[in-house]
């Protein structure tokens, strides 16, 4: 089910997107829902972690360590660097930053599954850098956009805390407190959260119709290219440092795919809607992408 849910999940994103912005007035309304709904995909994925994904970290340090120093050094720079050299407008500079200093993506994990890679460790690195960002997303934003934007970093910080560090503790009692069905929310709860994503997706679209029209092609370029280069560099930067295939394709997947649900979430709180649109087009983009590379991994790099 969850594979299935994986693979039909960027199909549905892209049909509500276009729904959204053919019907924006459907939509356009229901903006004060992307950070609730946020939160509560964040406790669906707590819902599946358990305190021993965690304590996986003890097991493979170096290749967690890896994957944390490139989460949240390549990519706020790959973002940075990307946006000047496209020459982004200021607000979707802003968004697309924002996806790369925030953690790694909640779909990772199937992501890796699919691809052979190491589903423990992608599942540790996705709870290592999940909590780590939640200090570390705010410290970064306020590096490369201080010059651009005032950052209330503090706020930020609070506001992670709320979204991120609270919904995926409650998960996590949840999950301890249902550990014998196990089975059945590690089955509900990415549903619950594809539903989640799809309407946050659905609602920026919506709001960012006027923006979609004038620069949509170019932010879709950003994003993309910001999506690939984290996980060719990822894969790459791994193996440079001997990892073996299967952990190198896990740091790749990890590196690449964002939770760019979060900055969607935090560019709308802190600066526009304007600016969640990177966010929107990375959720959608990140999840073909990753699949096209899972299919790759498997049938090239691991036969």
């Amino acid at each position: 089910m969850t594979k299935l849910v994986v693979k039909i999940f960027p199909l549905c994103a892209v049909i509500f997107s276009i729904f959204a912005c053919v019907f924006p007035n459907t939509l356009n309304h229901l903006g004060f829902l992307i950070v609730p709904l946020l939160g509560f995909i964040m406790l669906c994925m707590g819902a599946t972690l358990s305190t021993s994904d965690f304590a996986a970290a003890i097991k493979k340090p170096r290749a967690v360590i890896i994957g944390l120093v490139l989460q949240f050094l390549l990519m706020p720079l790959l973002a940075c660097l990307i946006g000047k050299v496209l020459n982004l407008p200021k607000d979707q500079y802003i968004g697309l930053i924002m996806v790369g200093t925030v953690a790694g993506g909640t779909a990772s994990n199937v992501i890796a599954y699919l691809a052979g890679g190491d589903v423990a460790l992608s599942i540790t690195m996705t709870a290592c850098s999940t909590v780590a960002g939640i200090i570390l997303t705010p410290l970064i934003s306020s590096l490369y956009l201080g010059n651009t934007v005032e950052v209330q970093a503090f706020k930020m910080f609070k506001d992670i805390l709320y979204m991120v560090g609270i919904p995926v503790a409650l998960g996590l009692i949840i999950n301890r407190i249902f550990r014998k069905q196990q089975a059945i929310l590690n089955t509900i709860c990415p549903i619950f959260s594809v539903v989640g994503i799809v309407f946050v997706i659905g609602i920026i679209m919506a709001l960012n119709v006027a923006t979609i029209r004038s620069c949509g092609i170019l932010v879709f370029c950003a994003v993309a290219l910001h999506n690939l280069a984290g996980l060719g560099f990822g894969f790459g930067i791994a193996r440079l440092l001997k990892c073996d295939l299967k952990t190198s394709i896990t740091i790749a997947i990890e590196v690449g795919m964002q939770n760019s649900g979060l900055a969607t979430a935090l560019s709308k709180q802190f600066f526009s809607i304007a600016a969640a649109l990177p966010g929107a087009i990375f959720s959608v983009w990140h999840n073909i992408s990753g699949a096209l590379f899972a299919g790759f991994a498997r049938k090239k790099l691991l036969k």
